[in-house]
């Protein structure tokens, strides 16, 4: 079960040649520990420019295109729908009529921007940490943004019938075991505070979202995955600093 859960998720979440078929699908659908677990290893792959010979700004460069080549741009498109739909006046119905459009409006590009940016500048910054904390870093983040997910899958409401619907709404009982899978990437200061600020950062935005848009959809899960990512890097690596 935990093998075919695992093998789903790192089928949904990322590029790499796992194989899709509906058993490993329904079981990574009913496991909402499979997002942190499959975090581990997505983490571990991430790090692996931070082991290359090259300039800082390279490493951040090659940092930030090992993200979307490894883990694909479906939680990017979560990002831009999430911008547009934050700058629309109006009720949740009009916000997610805009979330449907196809058309790229400035929320949208402001919102991928700072993703972005801030993943391109937390690179440069973990190109300066010590190997072995940098990669700590990394993984935590990973584990944090999935953890991120899984909280919203568990705690929240769907905001319609749809993606997201499949996995949101679980209940409470169900976030002991992406708990528990989290916590083991939790054993730093600086890991700490990545795996926390993810965590934060999913809280925020499950309470946008419920409150603007009348529940979880796929999109927020997408864009509480980028959100949570940026955060706990960037936590990650405060931390290591002050501590």
């Amino acid at each position: 079960m935990v093998l075919n859960a695992l093998r789903g998720a790192l089928g949904f979440l990322t590029r790499l040649p796992v194989g899709h078929d509906e058993r490993a699908w329904e079981a990574f659908r009913r496991t909402p520990a499979a997002f942190p677990l499959a975090g581990y290893l997505v983490g571990a792959l991430l790090a692996v420019p931070l082991l290359l010979p090259i300039p800082a700004p390279t490493v951040a460069l090659a940092f930030l295109l090992s993200i979307y080549l490894l883990t694909g741009i479906n939680h990017a498109d979560g990002v831009a729908d999430l911008g547009d739909a934050a700058v629309v006046h109006g009720g949740s119905e009009k916000r997610r009529e805009v979330m449907r459009d196809t058309t790229t409006g400035v929320g949208a590009i402001l919102a991928l921007g700072v993703v972005l940016a801030g993943l391109a500048l937390a690179g440069l910054a973990l190109a300066a940490l010590p190997l072995a904390a940098a990669a700590g870093i990394v993984i935590a983040a990973e584990v944090g943004a999935k953890f991120s997910v899984a909280l919203l899958c568990c705690l929240g409401d769907p905001a319609h019938e749809g993606m997201g619907s499949q996995f949101v709404g679980q209940g409470p009982g169900a976030l002991a075991g992406p708990l528990a899978v989290a916590l083991p990437a939790a054993v730093s200061v600086p890991t700490f505070a990545a795996v926390a600020g993810a965590t934060l950062s999913a809280v925020l935005v499950g309470k946008w979202a419920t409150r603007r848009l009348g529940g979880i959809s796929g999109d927020v899960l997408g864009a509480a995955n980028e959100a949570g990512r940026v955060v706990a890097l960037h936590a990650g690596v405060v931390a290591w600093t002050l501590w």
